[in-house]
């Protein structure tokens, strides 16, 4: 989605909610336009020779001998070899969004029909559907992505402002402490944090003010681990980590190192998440507690931010397209387990990271969502873990709340990442973390 215009420069009011609703629509219709042109070259370019082998020439065009010899396809052949993700992108734009939330889909290309597999579970895909609260949401988000192959098992979505939409991949939403993950790997990579860390604040955890930004000692003052301040979401920890241990470069460094202002090589569009920070150490603090509004995330990025504590420190790259075939079932397309070329974290990094999430669940701001999970017939097998977020837009006219997290079985293999996005309005519904229970019992079970 377009970025957020400010229409009334010189008077420092930022468009609200709504308003930003109705600006991102209106330079849809040229983006739509251009990427009509260009998906019409390239499935030109990419199935002329595809395809010429399989239709018949008609009178009018020149002999076969004449034509381009077609591309031998095989089995063996890679992704590499024959059309790649940005081909995948450009082609899936012919169908509506929703129509790609199955296992098997086709797709009509001049004349011809591809069958696309993708990874998703339909049984899970269609519970999350049926149990959305659309009552009280403008827009819920649900991704479930396999830790370690990054298949998208399912990507649920509702948006009550356009039916057609799918908020897992807009990039539109408030980050709020979800961006303590990026944080707290910084401050165990840069300052040799680990969960037992000793760590002092003022006032309240939830507020902060400039002067809970100090290095203060009195008898106001409150002792609390590492661990906690991260599973109790503290702010004016994280706001300390920001402005004094950490500041602009590292903040952008780690941002950077886990996606923000990059794109993602997925299969169908997605605008990067956003992180732009200022030159005042307050903004630092802002940014590193997740205390702002302008920091933006998806629900499929959050999913592989995740991905990266379970996987030593490196996100894995989402993929929902298992292969495309033509209609004579020869291979064009064939997904290939990839992860981001950088590291976002160090191993130790990533390790106490995901024992600092299990305490959000176990006693932290996830507590009361998960509450019975460890007498669960399902859940008690699992070692959960995440990351709450919770934050009011500008405007005030919904309230977003955010669940990131995952399942590991504690004996055998299916490790899981869940991210869950809801923005409520007028009354809180259904919760982020409830969606993500949901899907990791339906999952399991």
């Amino acid at each position: 989605m377009p970025a957020l215009k400010n229409n009334d420069a010189g008077t420092g009011r930022r468009p609200g909610w709504r308003e930003y609703q109705q600006q991102s629509r209106r330079p849809r219709k040229v983006i739509t336009a251009r990427r009509l042109v260009l998906t019409a070259m390239v499935i030109a370019a990419v199935f002329y020779a595809l395809f010429m082998g399989i239709a018949a020439p008609r009178p009018t065009e020149p002999p076969a001998a004449a034509l381009p010899p077609p591309v031998a396809v095989t089995p063996a052949m890679t992704a590499d070899t024959l059309i790649g993700k940005s081909d995948v992108q450009l082609l899936l734009t012919q169908l509506p969004l929703a129509d790609l939330m199955a296992k098997q889909v086709t797709l009509p290309v001049n004349d011809h029909r591809l069958q696309v597999t993708t990874s998703l579970d339909e049984a899970l895909q269609e519970r999350l559907l049926e149990g959305m609260d659309r009552r009280h949401s403008r827009f819920i988000g649900i991704v479930v992505m396999e830790a370690d192959t990054g298949r998208v098992r399912a990507m649920a979505g509702f948006d009550k402002t356009d039916p057609d939409a799918n908020p897992c991949l807009s990039s539109i939403f408030p980050a709020a402490s979800l961006f303590k993950i990026i944080t707290a790997a910084a401050a165990v990579d840069q300052c040799n944090y680990s969960g037992t860390t000793q760590l002092r604040f003022n006032g309240y955890k939830h507020t902060m003010y400039r002067n809970q930004l100090q290095e203060t000692n009195n008898r106001y003052t409150h002792t609390i681990s590492f661990a906690d301040a991260f599973a109790e979401s503290v702010n004016p920890i994280f706001g300390k980590l920001g402005k004094i241990n950490l500041g602009k470069a590292m903040l952008e460094q780690y941002g950077a190192d886990f996606g923000f202002n990059r794109p993602i090589d997925f299969e169908l569009s997605i605008p990067p998440s956003h992180l732009a920070v200022k030159e005042t150490p307050y903004h630092w603090a802002e940014i590193a507690s997740g205390f702002n509004r302008e920091t933006t995330l998806s629900p499929l990025h959050a999913a592989m931010i995740i991905s990266a504590a379970l996987n030593g420190g490196r996100m894995v790259i989402p993929t929902l397209v298992e292969r495309i075939e033509d209609e004579n079932g020869r291979l064009l397309y064939q997904a290939d387990d990839a992860a981001w070329a950088d590291p976002s974290m160090s191993p130790k990094a990533a390790t106490i990271l995901t024992q600092i999430m299990e305490t959000t669940v176990i006693s932290g701001t996830a507590r009361a969502l998960f509450r019975g999970w460890q007498r669960d017939p399902v859940l008690s097998g699992l070692r959960i873990g995440g990351k709450t977020g919770s934050i009011s837009t500008r405007d005030r006219e919904a309230r977003i709340d955010w669940f990131a997290g995952f399942a590991e079985p504690r004996k055998g293999d299916g490790r899981l990442v869940v991210a869950a996005l809801v923005a409520h309005e007028e009354y809180i519904g259904t919760r982020a973390a409830t969606y993500a229970r949901t899907a990791m019992s339906h999952y399991y079970k």
